[in-house]
C-alpha cells in the first residue's frame, strides 16, 4: 500500500514537473517520470491481463517520448533546410503528444490497454494522463486546421468503433476518444473552458468507476446481472452515462454548451456542427446500453432492493451535483 502511495505521488509530482517547467527537456522529463511511476500502478496481482496492459502501455508511451525527445533534439539544432524546417519537428512533436494522450488516429493502443486494467487504472488512463499532454500541446499547436482534422477523426472513431462494444472499459475509451475531441476544440479556445470541460468529465468518470469497482463490473453482460434487482443503482448509473454524452439537463452538457458557444462565437460554424452531430453516436449507444439493462426482468424490480447505502453515501453528493448542476447553474448565474 505504502508503495502505490508513493507511485502515486510521483505520478502528481511527474504532470505538475511538465506543466510548471520553462524548457522542453524539463517536460519531457515530467513526462518520463509520471510514465514511469503509472507502470507499477498499473500492475494487480489479481487481475493478470493487467501485466499486458501494462507493457503495451510503457511500449506505445515510450515510442512517444523517442518521437518527442527527436523533435526536441531537432528544433534545438535549428535545421532549417527546405525539407526539415522547423515547423516539421513542431508538427513531429504534436504528433507524439496525440500517441501519448490517445487521441484518434493515434488510438489503436487505447481501447486494448484499458480492456486489462482494473478500475483505478482506468480512470487514470481516462483523466489524469491527459493533463500533461494536452498542456504542451497547447504552448506548442502546429497547426489549427491538422488539431481541426484531428477533433473530426478521434469524434467519429470515438462514436463509431464504441457501437459494437460489450465490454463497458472499451466503451468508455471510445467515448474518452470522443470526449478528447471536445476537449481539443475547448483547448484551441480558451483554457479556462478545457478546465471546466476536464473537471465535469472527471467528476462523472469518479462516479460511473466507483460503482463499476465496487460491483467488480466489467462487461454489459455483468451489469445488467448484477443490477436486475436494484432500480435505484441502475438509474444513477444510467443518469450518469446520460450525463457523460452530454444530454440535458444534466451537468455533462454544460461544458459541451460553452465549447459550442465558443466555437460559433469566433467563426467555427462549420466545426462546433460536426462536433454535435457526431456525439449523437455516442448518445446512442449509451441509449441502447440504459434500454437493455432497464427492460430485462424490468418487472421483478424492487427499488431498494439489496442495496448498499454506506456505499452510496461515498458519491452522493457528486452524483446530486452532476444530476442537478446544470439548473443549478441557470438559476444562479442566468446562462440562457
Amino acid at each position: 500500500m505504502f508503495s502505490k502511495l508513493l507511485f502515486l505521488i510521483f505520478l502528481i509530482l511527474g504532470t505538475l514537473m511538465s506543466i510548471c517547467s520553462y524548457s522542453w527537456m524539463g517536460m519531457w522529463m515530467g513526462l518520463e517520470i509520471n510514465l514511469l511511476s503509472i507502470i507499477p500502478l498499473m500492475n494487480n496481482k489479481n487481475l493478470p491481463p493487467s501485466s499486458e496492459s501494462s507493457l503495451k502501455y510503457f511500449i506505445t508511451q515510450a515510442l512517444a517520448s523517442v518521437i518527442l525527445l527527436y523533435s526536441l533534439i531537432m528544433m534545438s539544432e535549428k535545421l532549417n533546410s527546405f525539407m526539415f524546417d522547423q515547423l516539421n519537428f513542431t508538427f513531429i512533436m504534436n504528433i507524439s503528444l496525440l500517441i501519448k494522450m490517445g487521441a484518434a488516429p493515434f488510438h489503436y493502443w487505447f481501447p486494448e490497454i484499458m480492456s486489462g486494467l482494473d478500475w483505478f487504472s482506468s480512470f487514470l488512463v481516462l483523466t489524469w494522463q491527459k493533463i500533461a499532454p494536452m498542456m504542451i500541446l497547447l504552448m506548442n499547436i502546429f497547426s489549427m486546421n491538422f488539431i481541426f482534422f484531428v477533433i473530426i477523426i478521434s469524434m467519429l472513431v470515438g462514436g463509431i468503433q464504441g457501437l459494437n462494444q460489450t465490454s463497458i472499459q472499451k466503451i468508455l475509451a471510445y467515448s474518452s476518444i470522443n470526449h478528447i475531441g471536445w476537449m481539443l476544440g475547448s483547448l484551441i479556445i480558451s483554457f479556462n473552458i478545457w478546465l471546466i470541460y476536464f473537471i465535469i468529465y472527471t467528476m462523472i468518470s469518479v462516479i460511473l468507476l466507483l460503482i463499476f469497482n465496487y460491483y467488480k463490473i466489467y462487461f454489459i453482460s455483468q451489469f445488467i446481472s448484477q443490477f436486475k434487482m436494484n432500480k435505484l443503482l441502475k438509474l444513477t448509473v444510467s443518469l450518469n452515462f446520460l450525463s457523460l454524452g452530454g444530454l440535458p439537463p444534466f451537468i455533462g452538457f454544460f461544458p459541451k454548451w460553452l465549447v459550442i458557444n465558443m466555437l460559433t462565437n469566433n467563426g467555427f460554424m462549420f466545426m462546433s456542427v460536426m462536433m454535435v452531430i457526431l456525439t449523437l453516436f455516442i448518445l446512442y449507444y449509451y441509449v441502447r446500453f440504459i434500454i437493455s439493462s432497464m427492460i430485462i426482468d424490468f418487472s421483478s424490480m424492487n427499488f431498494f432492493y439489496k442495496f448498499n447505502f454506506k456505499m452510496f453515501s461515498y458519491f452522493l453528493w457528486f452524483n446530486m451535483i452532476n444530476l442537478l448542476g446544470l439548473l443549478m447553474i441557470i438559476f444562479f448565474y442566468n446562462y440562457s
